[in-house]
């Protein structure tokens, strides 16, 4: 049985056993070249609409221990400026349109993995997820996510596969998603995304917190708990995913840079001597202390690692299927 519903992966509704699928990962990890032919002849056009690093070397060398050949395009700096929306009278800067660059897209590649980014300008038209919907339409082809508007999966099955390998008690981690400082305002994709699969996978105590008025939307924290003191949040926590956002009610903005939110080791004797994650890079004593990420309490390196192992299992079931 596919653990995909369908040929694309954009979010955690699209596995159908999230368990599965992160032993499988760990199954790669274990064994990198356990299926080193099923993408021989096959290949897969990374397109960066915006940077990357963990992203981009993760999931080329996922791809290269499947046996297909990886090509990398950074869309705003190697190519035409996209155009996105229908009808465009495209008297602008854009110079192609998404309907007729997909396509040929389609043409050359058999797996298409796709990173936007949000403008934080626009809450309607960032939640819409045009671009990477655009991509789906049009290039008929299988499509992964390497990060989008509002979400980020590759790094969120990748934490689910950390805590997995990690945590070996008989019962569940209690896991919080503690909000971090930062120097400017930050999409929500890290943290939508965390909060999503954490609820979706149902095998942790999943906790938010956050300094009020930086909610993040109902869809992706649904009923976990939102607790303002950070503290208190802490009490018992086994792992503290640590990640900025700006707000989302009040769109794409930080009010303060509230440093008092930087997690410490004096905060983390609140906690069950827990794990500390963040989905790098780091703002080293903005977001996260050095006597924290030095520590041996950090598990940022094995987690980054990791994101080979995620995008390798998501890969398989797409040519699997």
């Amino acid at each position: 049985m596919s653990l995909l519903k369908s040929n694309t992966f954009i979010s955690a509704a699209d596995v159908t056993d999230i368990n599965a699928l992160a032993d499988k990962a760990l199954q790669y990890k274990a064994n990198p070249l356990l299926d080193k032919a099923l993408g021989e002849g096959k290949r897969i056009g990374c397109l960066f609409l915006n940077p990357s690093m963990r992203t981009r070397l993760s999931t080329q060398i996922a791809a290269q221990n499947l046996g297909m050949e990886a090509i990398i395009f950074n869309v705003g700096s190697e190519g035409w400026q996209l155009e996105f929306e229908e009808e465009a009278i495209m008297s602008g800067k854009t110079v192609e349109h998404v309907k007729d660059a997909a396509p040929i897209f389609g043409k050359y590649f058999d797996i298409l993995a796709i990173r936007t980014f949000p403008s934080l300008v626009n809450k309607e038209d960032d939640y819409s997820e045009l671009y990477i919907k655009q991509f789906i339409k049009y290039s008929g082809l299988p499509v992964v996510s390497l990060e989008s508007a509002t979400l980020h999966p590759l790094q969120s099955l990748t934490d689910v596969i950390t805590i997995k390998e990690t945590f070996k008690e008989p019962r569940k981690p209690k896991v919080v998603l503690s909000w971090a400082p930062h120097v400017k305002p930050l999409p929500q994709c890290v943290a939508n995304s965390f909060a999503q699969w954490m609820n979706a996978w149902g095998e942790v105590d999943f906790v938010v917190t956050h300094p009020e008025d930086y909610e993040l939307d109902k869809k992706f924290t649904g009923n976990a708990p939102i607790i303002y003191d950070q503290d208190e949040a802490l009490k018992d926590a086994d792992y503290v995913y640590v990640k900025n956002w700006s707000t989302y009610n009040d769109y794409g903005k930080i009010y303060s840079n509230e440093p008092e939110w930087m997690l410490t080791a004096e905060k983390l004797k609140l906690t069950n001597n827990a794990k500390v994650m963040h989905c790098l890079p780091v703002r080293r004593n903005v977001e996260l202390s050095d006597e924290i990420l030095d520590s041996e309490n950090s598990i940022v390196t094995q987690e980054a690692g990791n994101r080979v192992w995620a995008a390798q299992a998501v890969l398989s079931e797409l040519l699997k299927g």
